[in-house]
C-alpha cells in the first residue's frame, strides 16, 4: 500500500492506493463517510471495502475529502467532495490506462457521493453503497440508475433508517436493465460493529459475481470474450477471515471512527 497525493481542485488530496501487478485489473475508488461527523479513509467499514477489492486482484484508491486529514480546502456538504471524487477517479484511470472494470464504492456520505458520481461517469461499470443516507439525502438523481450495484444496510442502523434504505433499493430495482442487489446484515449497526467480517462477505462474493458476468466492456477497449473474462476471474481469491476485516497496526494508530 502506498500513500499518495495528488491536486484536486481546492488543494492536495491525500490517498492510499494499492496497484495490482496485473495492468488489466479492474480499479475501485472507496468513498469514506461524512467528514464533519469523523469520517476519513481510515475508516473501519472503508478500510474493509478496500481489503476486498485489493484482496480480489484490483488496483484500488481510497481517499480523503478536502478538509480531512492531509487533503486541503474547505467542507462543501457534497459539491465539492463531489469534485475531489471526481478527480480522484481521473487519477486512478491515469494510473491504470488497461483497466477492464471501474468501480465506485462510498460508505454513509461517501455513498452519496458515489452515486452521483456514477451517474456522471458512463466508464463506471458497478457500485457498492453502504449504508446510503436515505433517510437524510435525496436520492431522485437515479432517474434512472445507470447501471447494476449492490447496496447494504444493517438491520439495527441508529442513523440511517433501514426502511429508508429498503424504500430506495424497491424504486431501483423497478428500472429496467438494472439489478440492485440488496444485503441487510442481521444485526448490524451504522458502523457494522462486530459486523465488518459479514460486511466483506457480502461485499466480495459480490463482487466475483459481477466481474464473471463480464459487466459493460470500457468503450475504448472494445467488447470482450466471454472467456477471456472467465479466464481472468481465476485468479481474483476472496479471502473471509476473520483478519481480514481488520486495520493493519500502522493504520490502526491513525483511525477515526465514523459519526
Amino acid at each position: 500500500m502506498t500513500e499518495v497525493l495528488f491536486n484536486g481542485h481546492a488543494g492536495r488530496l491525500e490517498g492510499r492506493y494499492h496497484q495490482s501487478e496485473n495492468p488489466n485489473a479492474p480499479v475501485a475508488l472507496i468513498l469514506h463517510p461524512h467528514p464533519q461527523y469523523g469520517g476519513t479513509m481510515n475508516n473501519k467499514v472503508v478500510y474493509t471495502l478496500f481489503s476486498v477489492f485489493q484482496s480480489l486482484g484490483f488496483s484500488v484508491l481510497r481517499f480523503n475529502f478536502r478538509s480531512v486529514g492531509r487533503s486541503q480546502g474547505n467542507f462543501e456538504d457534497g459539491l465539492g467532495e463531489l469534485s475531489d471524487a471526481t478527480v480522484a477517479l481521473d487519477w486512478l484511470q491515469a494510473m491504470n490506462p488497461d483497466a477492464r472494470q471501474c468501480w465506485i464504492a462510498g460508505y454513509s456520505f461517501g455513498a452519496w457521493i458515489g452515486l452521483q458520481l456514477l451517474m456522471r461517469r458512463p466508464d463506471i461499470n458497478n457500485f457498492i453503497a453502504v449504508s446510503p443516507p436515505a433517510n437524510e439525502k435525496d436520492f431522485s438523481f437515479l432517474a434512472p440508475c445507470p447501471t447494476s450495484g449492490l447496496i447494504t444496510q444493517g438491520s439495527i442502523d441508529e442513523i440511517v433508517n433501514p426502511a429508508s434504505v429498503t424504500s430506495l433499493v424497491k424504486k431501483l430495482s423497478t428500472q429496467r436493465n438494472v439489478e440492485v442487489d440488496y444485503a441487510l446484515i442481521e444485526g448490524a449497526d451504522h458502523m457494522y460493529n462486530n459486523h465488518l467480517v459479514d460486511l466483506y462477505k457480502v461485499a466480495g462474493h459480490y463482487i466475483i459475481d459481477a466481474v464473471k458476468k463480464g459487466g459493460p466492456a470500457r468503450k475504448r477497449r472494445g467488447r470482450r470474450r466471454k472467456s477471456e473474462i472467465e479466464n481472468e476471474n481465476e485468479t481474483l481469491l476472496l479471502e473471509s477471515d476473520e483478519n481480514s476485516a481488520e486495520l493493519d497496526d500502522d493504520e490502526a494508530d491513525d483511525f477515526e471512527d465514523e459519526e
